[in-house]
């Protein structure tokens, strides 16, 4: 079968592979659509970071490996002991790999175990490619009133509920979004959902902009243009600042207005993935009482958040999709069109077999 499979920093190529079988408790999976997500571009600029050299802890696969895993897909075959799927079913995957005995999983912090990993970048394969064999618990039921491309979002959906559970946001909160790329986006989108009202968004390339207000962004402001910590503090109507800020840029000025516009016993929320360190004011932190929490891979209640709201059309998310692309044309018109071209694009999804 076909996969692409990232063998080092800039080399993706579309393998000639064998197809996984399918092993008892397993199910064989043909992709639909797939997503290509921001960490895929971190690790084919500057990586190998998350991709592993060595043998991977929990998968024992090291470079060559599978890539994606925003992806939504066709049960083709299910292996003895499978209770839950069937052929034909429609799912999407949840790609988060833990070992299950560690102190984190021990604690039920799974997605946050100590050896994680993510199908499509750790091993198991990945979701561009031909087939796909996983256990059925990394599989979800894809509602029948959402599309096989739509279910290609879910992965990046439920990332965005996790960073908003973990600034334990309420619907009367003012919120502040730093950047608006895919996942500040889908993060204004899920604020939406669960009845938050007032979503001030900062970001520049106007495209972006303009997406963010069809989201459902109260107030869009320009960095290059507008004094973002002024124009915020003036929104919050004397409360002294935004309740949540959620800092998804990865760049030092964004951390920094979100330390001068989050209020006295208020909430950073570190989403972006960064390439290097960043510098925190932590008497900031100190002397107002606020919280500076870290978000990344989404728990299983974020998944099921996040297909619970698009069954209930509280969630149509179809408005991120700014580009799809074939199998054949990841690199030059998917990845490529993401880096050089990023300001007129949020997410590009791939038809790897449609449906």
């Amino acid at each position: 079968m076909k996969a692409l499979r990232f063998h080092g920093n800039k080399d993706l190529r579309l393998d000639d592979i064998p197809i996984p079988e399918v092993k008892k408790g397993y199910v064989k999976v043909k992709p639909a659509w797939a997503g290509i997500c921001g960490t895929d571009l971190h690790e084919y600029l500057i990586g190998p970071m998350l991709i592993p050299t060595t043998a991977h802890k929990i998968t024992g696969e090291k470079v060559p490996v599978g890539i994606g895993h925003e992806m939504s897909g066709l049960v083709e075959e299910v292996g003895d002991g499978v209770e839950h799927y069937k052929v034909g079913d429609r799912v999407v995957l949840e790609p988060i790999i833990y070992d299950g005995t560690c102190g984190a999983c021990q604690a039920g912090s799974f997605n946050s175990c100590y050896s994680n990993g993510f199908i499509g970048i750790s091993g198991f394969g990945g979701a561009f490619s031909e087939h796909i064999v996983v256990e059925e618990n990394y599989l979800n039921h894809l509602p029948d009133n959402v599309s096989m491309r739509t279910g290609a979002l879910v992965e990046p959906l439920a990332v965005a509920m996790r960073a908003i559970a973990n600034g334990n946001v309420q619907a009367s909160d003012t919120v502040l979004i730093l950047g608006g790329g895919p996942i500040g986006l889908a993060i204004t989108l899920c604020l939406r959902s669960i009845g938050v009202k007032n979503i001030i968004l900062s970001e520049m390339a106007a495209k972006r902009k303009t997406l963010a207000l069809e989201m459902g962004a109260s107030h869009v402001l320009d960095p290059s243009k507008d004094d973002v910590v002024a124009r915020t503090l003036e929104l919050c109507e004397g409360a002294g600042g935004v309740d949540v800020a959620f800092e998804c840029a990865g760049v030092q000025p964004a951390v920094d207005v979100a330390f001068r516009t989050v209020r006295a016993r208020g909430t950073i929320v570190g989403v972006s993935v960064w390439e290097g360190p960043a510098s925190l004011d932590i008497n900031k932190l100190v002397f107002r009482e606020r919280r500076y929490v870290g978000t990344a891979a989404p728990e299983h209640k974020d998944f099921e958040a996040v297909l619970k709201a698009l069954k209930e059309e509280r969630l149509k998310p179809d408005g991120l999709v700014t580009k799809t692309v074939g199998i054949h044309e990841i690199e030059q018109e998917g990845y490529k069109s993401l880096i050089e071209d990023k300001a007129n694009h949020a997410k590009v999804l791939v038809e790897v077999g449609g449906g």
